[in-house]
């Protein structure tokens, strides 16, 4: 066998690494996933997603609680008696977006108008789902070693994020690291894309209005000509915002809206503008509203047009923990060789996930979703969007193996290595 063959193979941990997924198991979580997908709710309306995810584990002795909202869920694997703030979080975000599932020939398609898990966040559940019940078997045969904590985070999807009330609960208390994966339809499935540091974008929202008097289009020099001062804020702003930050922090304000008029002789009174802002750098993301304000000033001001501005805190960046990152690179390897990892890019994208590690280390995965040889372009928040659902047993694998090797990282360091 040659030495290129010989890296492809899981690695030698994976010998005494327990809690691969049973077959009987995988095609249950296949059929959970596509139940999920027909039944796609929106953010902080995930009751029936939060039911069957509480009658699963249920079923399999554990007991969920359901939080405060109603929906989203925390459940505890293994013995918490002794907990030292070290326990393994695996996240799973459960809501879905509206927007239409535009799929054809597939017969678990969503079933509810204009709704539609586009982002994978079905996949996500069952993955964690599924190592969450590979993991409660491992403990009742005294094969895991320290706790693990289950978090089905409800409203991913709607700024700021449902990270930051699942975290009110109290849901990190005894946690020392989490991890968590998303899917990607750039990376075929049997891989995961990993990268030290900032893997996604901080996202904001800006809303702008902007008021002055108007009047007929023949004098524009007796009014305040909104339309022009709008399309100056519109170029004029992010050139401006692009000369006060580093560039390598790489902020980026971009228009989503514009608004104004009704008649084409009439200088309107009112225009409106709504975008977003995204940045790299969690330095750069702090420092963001006091100079785009400043910037929406001098540009409106300069038109005489008077500005109102709500800057919308979405998430910061997501920033992978070193130490982290290497335990789910270790996992993977010891699960399907050092060739199912892969070096992603940082994506412009914005993910909730960030909040958990403001307050722990973790890490985040690019899982891959897209079928080996299928060279159709897909992508997140699109109604085509769709998994190979082999993703899930890799991801349930991945994380079983994260909280084996998590235990024997920890009786390292404890040892001094």
């Amino acid at each position: 066998m040659s030495r290129e063959s010989e890296a492809d193979l899981p690695g030698e941990a994976e010998a005494s690494l327990p809690g691969t997924l049973p077959e009987a198991l995988r095609a249950e979580l296949v059929a959970f996933r596509r139940d999920l997908h027909m039944h796609p709710e929106l953010g902080n309306q995930e009751f029936r997603t939060t039911a069957a995810i509480k009658a699963r584990l249920e079923k399999a002795g554990l007991r969920p609680r359901v939080l405060e909202s109603g929906t989203g869920l925390i459940c505890d694997i293994g013995d918490w008696s002794g907990a030292d703030h070290s326990a393994l979080a695996l996240r799973a975000d459960i809501d879905a977006l509206p927007i239409p599932d535009t799929k054809v020939d597939c017969d678990y398609r969503s079933t509810v108008p204009d709704r539609a898990h586009a982002c994978g966040h079905d996949v996500h559940t069952t993955v964690v789902l599924g190592a969450g019940l590979v993991l409660a078997d491992l403990h009742r045969r005294g094969e895991l070693p320290r706790p693990v904590r289950l978090i089905f985070q409800p409203a991913e999807e709607v700024l700021p994020g449902g990270a930051a009330d699942v975290i009110r609960t109290g849901s990190l208390e005894g946690v020392g690291r989490i991890i968590a994966v998303h899917c990607d339809p750039r990376v075929d499935a049997g891989r995961i894309g990993l990268r030290h540091g900032p893997i996604t974008s901080a996202c904001d929202r800006l809303e702008l209005s902007l008021d002055g008097p108007g009047g007929h289009t023949a004098r524009p020099h007796l009014t305040t000509d909104l339309v022009t001062a709008a399309a100056r804020v519109v170029t004029d702003v992010p050139a401006l915002v692009a000369r006060r930050f580093d560039a390598r922090a790489g902020l980026v304000v971009t228009w989503g809206r514009i608004e104004s008029g009704h008649a084409p002789n009439v200088i309107p009174q009112h225009a409106e503008l709504s975008g977003t802002v995204r940045c790299l750098d969690i330095n750069a993301w702090r420092q963001a509203p006091d100079l785009i304000h400043e910037a929406v000033q001098e540009v409106a001001v300069m038109h005489r047009a008077k500005p109102e501005i709500n800057y919308i805190r979405g998430v910061p960046p997501v920033v992978n923990d070193p130490v982290v990152t290497e335990l789910l690179h270790d996992s993977m390897v010891a699960r399907r060789g050092v060739k199912s990892v892969e070096d992603t890019e940082q994506s412009l994208g914005g993910e909730d996930f960030s909040w958990y590690l403001e307050h722990v280390p973790g890490a985040m995965a690019r899982l891959g979703v897209r079928r080996p040889g299928d060279l159709t372009v897909r992508d997140l928040h699109q109604g085509d969007f769709d998994a190979d659902e082999h993703a899930i047993t890799v991801g349930v694998e991945l994380f079983t193996a994260a909280a084996l090797l998590d235990a024997r990282m920890r009786v390292l360091d404890a040892a001094g290595r």
